[in-house]
């Protein structure tokens, strides 16, 4: 039975971080969390649950390395089209494995852009064998839409205000004839029969409700309630939404989930970031649980969000990357600390302190991403944790500091010693174990390069349809 030491350990809520803690646990579960002395010469370290990435899109590599960068998102999707993955399990393996190396035990995929080179079923096995490779729970949600493929409304002035070469490009490239209802669930349906395990669970994925028609979301409400499944989508994420939304649904966005059936328990909303109150208040009454992406609302100017409010509320908030860290390199550990300096309180008023953050971000991204229990330090809950070197971590050691302050205060995923999921250590002193994520993120450069041609014409029209892109939007969901 392996047993792990630390000098310090998140053990709960109140927990006395001065004592030291003996781990073991023993298929796939802790068995022991207990006091135990330290040997003389025993390292320094610091024990705390494994993250969880309640909101992603596992892009293969940074966007702005396509462009796509100091933009919102009405331009910003479109321009991620460059990005479009080469390879399915390649793309999924490198920002799954990057993902580990910051933390993450379980890890949310939107899947948005797929390769388009094998079949939906196909796609999603290469990510699931991906996340097996490198040993990380995910929870896989395919992205389904049927409206709106480039605008929030019909696109016929923004096709008519280009060149005709610009139009067919935007045609051919985003305004493909989506499949059917039936197509789209029974297509989400297929994969979870295919892929569905104890470290893989499948959710309904409709990207938003600008993006699917009334009669996508009620059978996903539907489907959802018959099957249990859980269902992850977007929800009032930039201001543009939010000005799509008042003017769609006098009787307001949430309203219509609520009265659809979708806000449900089952429900995860990423962003949010243009809630209003009452809207909060309905979202705890229900139960669903809002996850806030952080670096991912900076990058693409959307706004910071009522986070703070909402936990006040009662909404249950978690935290997630959206494939769009700060410094573009899906670390976990830096984005919780962001999350926290955001919504952590004012001035002298704390929101809610940072044990109470990192243990329920972490709770309530577990439950999103269908990870078994709340990921503490306890007997019986599984076997996913992180050790921090805490030798690193407190590199000044001019006095006794709370190691957690220590830990909002500077770590990085550079202080991570070890990830252990399941039970079994996937990643050790910044190398991921199971895979070697250098060569997977040299190959996937070399194999971006070799299909730089796939996209030309539409990198060459990109400064039209830029423009016309913000002058729909100026003009038809104009905000600010």
């Amino acid at each position: 039975m392996p047993t792990i030491q630390a000098r310090h350990a998140l053990t709960g809520r109140g927990a006395d971080l001065s004592v030291p803690l003996a781990l073991s646990w023993e298929n796939e579960l802790i068995t022991r969390a207990s006091t135990a002395p330290l040997q003389q010469d025993a390292p320094r370290r610091l024990i705390i649950p494994a993250f969880a990435n309640a909101h992603d899109h596992a892009r293969p590599l940074a966007l702005s390395s396509f462009g796509a960068a100091f933009m919102p998102l009405e331009t910003w999707l479109p321009r991620s089209m460059l990005a479009t993955p080469p390879d399915a399990y390649l793309a999924a393996l490198a920002p799954l494995a990057r993902a580990a190396r910051s933390g993450c035990g379980s890890i949310m995929v939107h899947y948005t852009r797929p390769s388009g080179k094998l079949s939906p079923v196909d796609e999603a096995r290469e990510v699931a064998r991906a996340a097996r490779d490198i040993g990380v729970r995910i929870a896989y949600a395919p992205a389904i839409r049927d409206q709106n493929p480039i605008v929030y409304g019909d696109e016929a002035s923004l096709l008519a205000g280009l060149s005709p070469e610009a139009e067919k490009i935007v045609k051919e490239t985003y305004c493909r004839p989506p499949l059917t209802v039936d197509a789209l669930i029974d297509m989400t349906d297929e994969i979870a029969d295919a892929i569905t395990g104890p470290m893989v669970d499948v959710q309904y994925g409709p990207a938003a409700v600008q993006w699917c028609s009334h009669e996508l979301l009620v059978r996903v409400a539907k489907r959802s309630a018959q099957t249990g499944r859980r269902v992850h989508m977007h929800l009032l994420e930039t201001p543009y939404q939010r000005h799509w939304a008042d003017r769609t649904f006098p009787q307001g966005i949430v309203t219509y989930l609520k009265d659809i059936g979708l806000l449900s328990p089952r429900l995860t909303l990423a962003h949010c970031i243009h809630a209003r109150p009452d809207e909060l208040d309905m979202i705890a009454e229900a139960g669903a649980s809002i996850v806030t992406n952080s670096s991912s609302n900076m990058h693409l100017r959307s706004g910071i969000g009522p986070i703070a409010e909402a936990r006040r509320r009662g909404c249950r908030i978690a935290i997630g990357m959206d494939g769009l860290a700060f410094d573009e390199d899906d670390d976990m550990v830096r984005e919780t600390r962001i999350a926290n300096a955001l919504h952590g309180g004012l001035g002298f008023d704390e929101s809610w302190n940072r044990t109470e953050f990192l243990l329920e971000s972490v709770a309530h991204g577990r439950r999103s991403t269908g990870a078994p229990g709340t990921g503490a330090l306890a007997a019986g809950e599984a076997a996913d944790f992180i050790v921090i070197d805490h030798e690193a971590l407190d590199r000044d050691r001019i006095m006794e500091v709370d190691p957690i302050d220590l830990l909002f205060a500077r770590a990085t995923a550079a202080h991570i010693e070890e990830v252990v999921v399941a039970g079994r250590s996937i990643v050790k002193n910044g190398g991921v174990l199971g895979v070697d994520l250098p060569a997977a993120e040299d190959e996937l450069r070399a194999r971006y390069r070799q299909q730089a041609d796939r996209f030309a014409e539409l990198d060459a029209a990109w400064p039209q349809i830029e423009t016309a892109l913000e002058g729909w939007f100026r003009d038809h969901a104009g905000c600010c």
